[in-house]
């Protein structure tokens, strides 16, 4: 397991929970590493971390699934995820991760795809003061 992770996510995908985190050294060792639901059924690859652009604290992952010839990314809050020996888990179904919104393995999040990604789940979507995008990637 990657130097300084364990326990859970505190960022509720922007909705203001709380709960125990250890916030990670450097974020990018995470990379690559098995994205798992509750069931611990694998749904991909990590690829990447978003932040909420107002906290600047995690809020979704980008996870690599498809065929070795079409993949692509699809996006995961982290409210509520965990992590352990190589693995992080999401409080989320394989299934609905699979089908939600995604971009090219090279590509970018437009700033007008990003309530979509939000509705999927069911979380509220609320842009920046100055209808700033809410996610960063990191």
């Amino acid at each position: 397991m990657p130097a300084g992770y364990a326990g859970k996510w505190n960022n509720s995908a922007g909705r203001g929970k709380k709960a125990d985190m250890f916030e990670a050294a450097n974020i990018r060792e995470w990379r690559g590493h098995d994205v798992v639901d509750l069931q611990g059924h694998k749904i991909g690859a990590l690829e990447a971390v978003y932040v909420d652009t107002a906290t600047d604290l995690p809020s979704f992952a980008t996870v690599t699934v498809g065929i070795p010839t079409r993949h692509r990314l699809v996006f995961v809050p982290l409210d509520q995820a965990t992590v352990g020996p190589g693995y992080l888990k999401v409080r989320y179904d394989k299934k609905q991760v699979k089908d939600a919104p995604s971009i090219d393995t090279d590509g970018e999040l437009p700033a007008g795809d990003e309530e979509a990604i939000f509705k999927h789940y069911g979380l509220a979507y609320e842009p920046g003061a100055g209808g700033e995008r809410r996610l960063g990637r990191r």
